[in-house]
């Protein structure tokens, strides 16, 4: 069974920062693209970030290009999520996928970007 377990969320003041974790199991880890989506309230899911296996390719959405980085820790079958400079337009759930099982979610982490 796949499990995915976001944290590292919270309450963050405009221009600050905040690391998000996701630790994966039920599946080999490493062999796999790793991807953070996120959904605010009344929208639909959105694309964040990707990191590959073995090249650790990344790529972003425009919106947090810049701003956010992806990386993987595949000993700690984790992926991680650093988010920089957050603005009120990141406040959102935040969800990590893996290519390995696209239909499955964890409950995500919410982000909440405020003065």
């Amino acid at each position: 069974q796949v499990q995915l377990v976001e944290s590292g969320g919270g309450l963050v003041q405009p221009g600050g920062s905040l690391r998000l974790s996701c630790a994966a199991s039920g599946f080999t880890f490493s062999s796999y693209t790793m991807r953070w989506y996120r959904q605010a309230p009344g929208k639909e899911r959105e694309f964040v970030a990707a990191i590959t296996p073995a090249s650790g390719t990344t790529n972003y959405a425009d919106s947090v290009k810049g701003r956010f980085t992806i990386s993987r820790d595949d000993a700690k079958n984790t992926v991680y999520l650093q988010m920089n400079s957050l603005k009120p337009d990141d406040t959102a759930v935040y969800y990590c996928n893996t290519g390995y099982s696209r239909g499955s979610w964890g409950q995500g982490t919410q982000v909440t970007v405020s003065s």
